[in-house]
C-alpha cells in the first residue's frame, strides 16, 4: 500500500486545518481510498492520521481479502522543526492503531517526509538534470536516510528537486528500490500526462485537502471514499 498525506489551511475558519489521506487499494496503484479530517491543533492531527490509516487498511482488506504486506507512507506538509514530533507522535500512533490488524509481527511501515520548499538546486553542465535524477550523497545529511529526486521537467528556468527524508523504516527496501518506486509514482497522477513533482498519492492528498479547505469546508460524504472525485 502506498499512502500520501497533506495538510492545508481552511480559508473560512482561522486556525483550522484540513488533513487529507489518500491510500492505494490495489496492486496496480490505480484505485484509492481517501479520508479528510478537520483539526485545530497538532495532537488532533496525529490521532486523525492513525484513524484514517486504520480505515484505509480495513478497506484494503475488504477488497483484497488480506492486509497489505508493506505500507509506504509519504508525509507532506512538515517542516524540519516538526520531524521529531511526526516520528514520536504520528508514527507511534499509526503503529499502535495498525499493529492489531497485522497478526504476524505487526505492520511493516516506511515513513517518508516529502519537502518541496527547499533551496537546493542541481545542475548538469549546460542544462537541467533529466527527470529521474537522484542525488543521495555529498549534499545530503550523513545522519539521515535521505535523497533528492528530480522527477519533472521544466521548459524554462531551473528545475527544483524534491527532498525525501526516510524517518522510519521496517519494510527494508534497498535505497535504490525506494528511489525508483518514488520516481515511478510521480508518473501516476491522472490529471497530468507527464511526471509531477511528488508521488501521485501525495498530489491526490494535496488536491483533496485544497478542495475541502477552499470550497466545501467539511468532510465529504463517506460514500465517496473510494472515488477520485476531487480531481
Amino acid at each position: 500500500m502506498i499512502a500520501g498525506f497533506d495538510v492545508t489551511h481552511d480559508t473560512r475558519q482561522k486556525g483550522r486545518s484540513v488533513g487529507a489521506l489518500v491510500a492505494s487499494l490495489n496492486l496496480q496503484f490505480s484505485r484509492y481510498f481517501s479520508a479528510v479530517s478537520m483539526h485545530v491543533n497538532g495532537e488532533e492531527l496525529s490521532n486523525d492520521i492513525a484513524v484514517q490509516m486504520t480505515k484505509a487498511v480495513v478497506k484494503f482488506r475488504s477488497i483484497n481479502n488480506a492486509v497489505p504486506s508493506k505500507i509506504i507512507f509519504y508525509r507532506d506538509g512538515v517542516g524540519d522543526g516538526n520531524i521529531h514530533y511526526v516520528l514520536s507522535h504520528e508514527v507511534d500512533l499509526i503503529k499502535k492503531a495498525l499493529d492489531p490488524l497485522f497478526p504476524d509481527g505487526g505492520v511493516k511501515l516506511t515513513v517518508v517526509i516529502v519537502s518541496k520548499k527547499i533551496n537546493a538546486r542541481i545542475f548538469c553542465k549546460n542544462d537541467n538534470p533529466p527527470p529521474g535524477t537522484v542525488v543521495d550523497d555529498v549534499i545530503t545529511m550523513p545522519d539521515r536516510y535521505d535523497f533528492y529526486l528530480v522527477s519533472q521537467s521544466v521548459r524554462q528556468g531551473t528545475v527544483s528537486p524534491t527532498y525525501y527524508n526516510v524517518i522510519y523504516d521496517t519494510v527494508g527496501l534497498a535505497p535504490d528500490l525506494l528511489q525508483r518506486l518514488t520516481y515511478k509514482l510521480t508518473h501516476m497522477y491522472y490529471n497530468w500526462s507527464g511526471t509531477v513533482r511528488v508521488p501521485a498519492p501525495v498530489q491526490y492528498a494535496h488536491k483533496l485537502a485544497f478542495l475541502v479547505g477552499q470550497s466545501i469546508h467539511r468532510a465529504p460524504n463517506p460514500s465517496l471514499d473510494d472515488l477520485l472525485y476531487f480531481l
